[in-house]
């Protein structure tokens, strides 16, 4: 038999319903989706499979909702014949997504919040194994549909090292093992997989270590050689896992944190050739909101931050205020500076960017009380914590006003305990 080509797109960590510092991403998102249908579209996808985190948290906003079933209404009318293929992550509730289970799967969509189980808690293969089908209506490949596995989803494994890992891989494997059952030689296996993979690098913010930490991080043994492609969710920095190109990460599609501003965001295009990997692709995910680091490393004293903020671009009134750039202003402190918001925002008065993030580099020692010689906070009096406090946040001692402001506070707080 000639082996089967099939396409599909690889997409995970949505996170639909994001705020960015208590700015929503609604239209943001919705850009996003509206690109990734002419990305289908584009490629002749036969598949669409989405490795969790649909939802940025387990109580979603009604619009978030609303935006996930409207994606999935357009994308079956401008693909009748797409394979869809959705799975729980950690920030989704495994109920709410299991909920319309049934409805859309007759519609020809395939949600999977938790790991399914009959009652008899026997995996419940007509859920987890998902069959694509190629342009020509052919099965070219079955899908191990696992989300995001909670502890306890998890079997008991006795006198194991590690159960939580080696519970994973008792999932995995049983659910390998009755894929090969089903499938036929010619088609493909793909496995997916919301989780944190040994040596996964995390974005700062954004993500945590799921399944109990580190340590308990999955080998990329945990995936057979057999199986043609692993599609991946939870990180939000594309890339593969132990050099192999057949186990991935896409990322997220946008920063969602303003360090993740430089990621290379994309929708990964995957091409399997009959059991094996053909060739698979990063297609950029075009960014409709930019995001603004002044300076772009480091931080400005706040002078010369003023400076740079007024010469950023000017406000155009015909840009939507959702388009404006996010901004993260960074200043160095030798000194407190009690009016720096209002600065910064008039610094900004009548330019593009929005202020998200106002970020404060101090310039002190950074030690500790337990590191200084003063002893035991019993031995030390008020005046020793200010100065240490003081010395610990700036470079220089205190302006004697402040001194002042403080003693005057001590003896106010005197006459309050008498």
């Amino acid at each position: 038999m000639a082996p089967h080509m099939l396409t599909f797109l690889h997409t995970s960590d949505w996170h639909l319903g994001h705020a960015l510092h208590d700015n929503p991403r609604a239209e943001e998102h919705g850009a996003f989706l509206d690109w990734l249908v002419d990305l289908a579209e584009a490629e002749a996808a036969d598949a669409l499979i989405v490795a969790g985190d649909l939802f940025d948290g387990a109580n979603p906003p009604a619009q978030a909702q609303e935006q996930l079933y409207r994606f999935l209404v357009t994308l079956r009318q401008r693909l009748p014949l797409i394979d869809v293929v959705l799975v729980g992550g950690n920030h989704d509730s495994a109920q709410r997504l299991d909920a319309p289970a049934s409805v859309l799967r007759a519609l020809g969509l395939h949600m999977v919040g938790g790991l399914p189980r009959l009652p008899d808690r026997s995996l419940d293969l007509d859920r987890l194994l998902i069959p694509l089908t190629d342009a020509n209506g052919t099965v070219a490949a079955w899908v191990v549909a696992v989300p995001f596995l909670r502890p306890a989803d998890l079997p008991l494994v006795p006198d194991a090292q590690d159960a939580l890992v080696e519970g994973v891989s008792h999932v995995y494997a049983s659910a390998l093992e009755a894929a090969r059952a089903r499938r036929i030689p010619g088609q493909a296996l793909v496995a997916t997989g919301h989780c944190y993979m040994s040596g996964g690098a995390l974005s700062e913010l954004s993500e945590r270590k799921i399944l109990g930490g580190n340590q308990h991080a999955l080998p990329v043994t945990l995936f057979p050689e057999d199986i043609a492609y692993v599609v991946l969710g939870h990180l939000h920095l594309a890339q593969c896992v132990g050099a192999r190109e057949n186990v991935r990460y896409c990322g997220a599609p946008l920063a969602l944190s303003m360090p993740e501003r430089g990621y290379p965001h994309a929708v990964d295009v995957v091409k399997l050739d009959g059991e094996r990997l053909h060739e698979r692709r990063s297609v950029p995910v075009p960014r409709s909101t930019e995001m603004l680091r002044v300076p772009p490393t480091g931080a400005l004293p706040i002078g010369e931050l003023d400076a740079a903020l007024r010469a950023l671009p000017p406000h155009d009134p015909t840009v939507p205020e959702w388009r404006r750039p996010f901004l993260e202003a960074c200043v160095r402190l030798d000194v407190p500076e009690p009016g720096l918001q209002r600065r910064v925002e008039a610094a900004l008065e009548g330019r593009a960017a929005r202020l998200v993030k106002l970020t404060r580099e101090r310039t002190g020692t950074g030690v500790t009380f337990g590191d200084t010689s003063v002893g035991t906070l019993a031995d030390a009096t008020p005046a020793d914590v200010f100065l240490m406090r003081w010395r610990q946040e700036f470079k220089t001692d205190p302006d004697p006003v402040y001194l002042a402001c403080f003693g005057e506070l001590l003896a106010a707080a005197e006459e309050l305990r008498k």
